[in-house]
């Protein structure tokens, strides 16, 4: 039986090292997206610092371990036997978790996780402990440490509106005594920010995070020295600094403190959440040392020697620190989850990702007549004073290189982020980096006025859906690390077996989603934003959205009048989603719109024009093509009538010569050459008589019949629709044809 707990533990670190890959895939925006949204640094040199920092930060995390052992429940209150399934019930359930939200690209927090996990699964142990020993649920407080565990989840709930509401202060003050123009404030203005700034990032990371590395010369230092004297003397320090590097090197002292930002902040992330990816292993490194040097009875050796005081592995730090840095440089997840928080904080016209909801909408409409009050009341020239320093340079250069945000909004994330990250960690208190960083980025976007009435209805509901996957998180963590316990312990071994090929089979399945999503993100009949200002250009790349829109709008129809002859409503059902995906790419691209007439130079007003026309056309055709499957499923689910064969021959028919059609377009739009043009018109002029003549023969039908059914009208309605199309699809080609004659 001694073996079956070696090899628990062994598990136990192999599911640390892919909790390791998995977690920093998800947290690597909590440092990273400041400087990559500002552009300030290039990507290699910031991936270097925030390599450097993660390792220093991952060898100073040791004070933090003591909270996967004692933070949550009371080891005195399990035996060796409870504690080791414990452990493996939260570490599978953070895998699963974690990997599910990275999948999504949603920015979730790792603490909140292991926190519910371990919670979960010693709740669902204590239970069964209880009701095995027949005593009162009374007890159970007994086996929770609800005074630590109430710390810490009241911290994790009260940082979302700390961080936010620091972020959104010290931004507004910032940018009103600053402003947009970095370049053109004087060299003493720069010089007290860039002071204040590294010294409260050298004051809260090196001296206060480092002091874990048991330096004897720093902890005597802070041990004897004041607050005031210590903050006296490093500010004298790093003005002198500032000074010489503004005034004499001419160095921009804003990427100074993004740099010097992204390191401090990856130390201060894996000096506090290094515990939520390998506590639980190492605590279960360390019960079964515990156990193997007790000759006791794994049932019956109590686990109160886990309380007490036991320094952490520097080896596995070390080889932990290591593995999130190789993680952080080859994820694609990461970058996924990067992407979701930069967007939601970018000072441009974005792609929204995310689409408003009632709950956005109110609060909007709320805060802007609370803002309407305000300018009422306030004296006119203050108002103009603050429009005028919260004026945005930085958004009239909409390109794909453009910044999402200034350097001194990524210098107030970055310092911000670390000083509340960092008097977390000296506190003991696994504060959520993911909480934290995220909300004082939204908070500072907030002030910087980045949430416009245009987009803040987006940005609104992009972060009350992530603040919703983090509630999310929470419940399900505590739930589904409860099942895998009550799994593990009822079914012994087997349980097990069965628990770590269900993790597997979920990881896999998820990797193969996300290697599906990344592949369909670059297939050829994606459509894609224009960048060129050419006319050349611009009628090359439409071109090539037209094709790629006829190929899979082709497709739809070719499918539909299979679903509705057949009547199989799944093959109908499938294809709303292609339509959606569609609606959701010419969205986007409708949204594009505004930067390319900023961009367009000569024959700006036809292109312009031109490219309005154009996915003002796409969209209608597919409002038309999803009318026409919504008519054709819900006359399939109410098992209405089929259509009559010779309806169906008819519209095979129709749909060849659409075919023909779409042959026609497909040539066209390959090399978009006038020539080809007339023989297209000519088509287009072909179906459109051909469903001329089925409409009238089927007037002529009903008059003698005297009678109309549901087939009936449903076959009227796929033709006129489908005829209204066909004209979409030429006044297309008529665009075409005119924006070439210039």
């Amino acid at each position: 039986m001694e073996n079956i707990y070696l090899y628990i533990v062994i598990i136990l670190c192999l599911l640390a090292i892919v909790d390791l890959v998995i977690g920093v895939s998800n947290d690597a925006v909590n440092f990273l997206n400041s400087a990559i949204g500002s552009k300030a640094i290039s990507f290699k040199v910031l991936m270097i610092l925030a390599s450097i920092g993660i390792i220093l930060g991952a060898l100073s995390s040791g004070g933090m371990m003591e909270v996967a052992r004692k933070g949550i429940f009371n080891p005195s209150a399990f035996f060796f036997d409870d504690i080791i399934l414990i452990f493996l019930a939260v570490m599978l359930t953070d895998i699963i978790l974690l990997d599910f939200f990275n999948t999504l690209g949603f920015p979730t927090s790792t603490t909140v996780s292991i926190v519910f996990e371990l919670l979960g699964a010693a709740v669902m142990m204590a239970v069964l402990k209880i009701i095995n020993s027949e005593a009162s649920f009374a007890t159970l407080e007994m086996y929770i440490n609800t005074a630590k565990a109430t710390q810490i989840i009241l911290g994790i709930v009260l940082s979302v509106f700390i961080a936010f509401s620091v972020g959104y202060f010290v931004q507004w003050i910032s940018r009103l005594i600053i402003s947009f123009n970095l370049k053109n404030k004087s060299n003493l203005t720069n010089t007290i920010f860039g002071t204040i700034s590294l010294v409260t990032l050298f004051y809260f990371i090196v001296i206060k995070g480092l002091k874990y590395l048991d330096i004897p010369f720093l902890k005597s230092y802070m041990n004897n020295a004041n607050f005031i004297e210590v903050i006296g003397i490093l500010f004298i320090v790093f003005f002198l600094l500032c000074f010489v590097f503004t005034r004499i090197l001419k160095w921009n002292i804003y990427k100074i403190i993004i740099g010097v930002g992204t390191f401090a902040l990856a130390l201060a992330f894996a000096g506090n959440d290094l515990v939520n990816f390998i506590g639980v292993p190492v605590a279960a490194f360390q019960s079964f040392k515990i156990w193997i040097n007790s000759g006791v009875s794994p049932e019956l050796l109590n686990m109160q020697t886990l309380e007490s005081k036991v320094s952490s592995p520097t080896l596995f730090l070390f080889i932990s620190g290591i593995i999130m840095i190789i993680t952080l440089w080859i994820s694609s997840k990461a970058k996924k989850v990067i992407k979701t928080s930069i967007d939601l904080s970018s000072q441009n016209d974005i792609e929204e990702r995310f689409k408003p909801n009632i709950f956005s909408r109110v609060i909007v409409s709320f805060f802007a007549s609370i803002n309407t009050l305000i300018n009422k009341i306030m004296p006119i020239k203050i108002r103009i004073f603050i429009k005028k320093q919260f004026k945005n340079n930085i958004g009239n250069k909409e390109s794909k290189d453009s910044p999402s945000f200034d350097m001194l909004r990524a210098s107030v994330n970055l310092v911000i982020a670390a000083l509340l990250i960092t008097i977390a960690t000296s506190l003991k208190l696994p504060l959520s980096t993911t909480y934290v960083t995220f909300m004082v980025a939204m908070g500072t976007s907030l002030a910087d006025r980045a949430w416009n009435r245009d987009t803040a209805v987006y940005r609104v509901s992009g972060v009350t859906n992530v603040v919703v996957g983090w509630f999310f998180t929470a419940i399900s963590a505590f739930i589904i690390a409860g099942i895998y316990l009550l799994i593990l312990k009822k079914l012994g071994i087997a349980g097990i077996i069965l628990a770590l090929v269900f993790t597997i089979y979920i990881i896999l399945r998820n990797h193969l989603r996300h290697k599906r999503e990344l592949k369909k993100t670059l297939e050829n009949f994606s459509l894609v934003k224009l960048q060129s200002k050419s006319l050349q250009g611009i009628i090359k790349g439409s071109s090539s959205n037209a094709l790629n829109f006829s190929v899979r709008i082709n497709e739809i129809y070719l499918n539909l009048i299979k679903g509705v002859s057949l009547h199989k409503k799944k093959r109908l059902k499938d294809y709303f989603k292609q339509i959606k995906k569609l609606e959701f790419e010419i969205s986007e691209l409708q949204q594009n719109v505004f930067p390319l007439i900023k961009n367009t130079e000569k024959y700006s007003l036809e292109i312009n024009k031109f490219y309005i026309a154009l996915y003002t056309g796409f969209e209608k055709m597919l409002q038309k093509t999803d009318f026409i499957l919504k008519e054709c499923f819900d006359h399939v689910n109410n098992n209405y009538m089929k259509l009559r064969f010779i309806q169906i021959k008819k519209l095979e028919i129709l749909f060849e010569k659409n075919q023909l059609l779409f042959e026609q377009e497909k040539a066209f739009y390959e090399n978009t050459n006038l020539k080809n043009i007339n023989v297209l018109e000519k088509e287009v002029q072909n179906v459109i008589n051909f469903i001329e003549e089925l409409l009238s023969k089927e007037i002529n039908t009903i008059k003698k019949d005297n009678k109309t059914s549901k087939n009936t009208k449903l076959y009227f309605k796929i033709l006129i629709n489908f005829q209204e199309i066909v004209n979409l699809k030429r006044e297309i080609i008529k665009e075409f044809k005119s924006i070439q004659k210039l």
